[in-house]
């Protein structure tokens, strides 16, 4: 089997509070994302102004349900991205090639 990652790098809103940002983001992966096939886990993390979040699915079908179903958000979904600065994403799908 073969995990994927699905990574996004982007930066708020300059208007975005960080907390409720974050609040945004748990509520979203608990009401919706940690529940689909093959989730593994949602990490976040920061340098700076920019944000990189790494989605992890058990296998690439996976990944690809979740980017199928986000083509269609939810109310949680569109208030997490309404505090990103959408132009400013580069998302990218990964697969293990290899774990040390």
């Amino acid at each position: 089997m073969q995990n994927a990652i699905y990574y996004v790098a982007y930066k708020l809103k300059k208007s975005a509070s960080m907390p409720e940002f974050l609040a945004a983001t748990e509520k979203l992966n608990n009401e919706s994302v940690s529940k689909l096939k093959g989730y593994i886990s949602w990490e976040q993390f920061r340098d700076g102004e920019t944000w990189a979040d790494m989605i992890k699915f058990e296998t690439v079908e996976d990944l690809e349900n979740f980017k199928e179903a986000s083509k269609n958000p939810s109310e949680a979904a569109l208030h997490f991205y309404s505090f990103i600065n959408l132009p400013s994403c580069k998302m990218h799908a990964f697969t293990l090639e290899k774990k040390h």
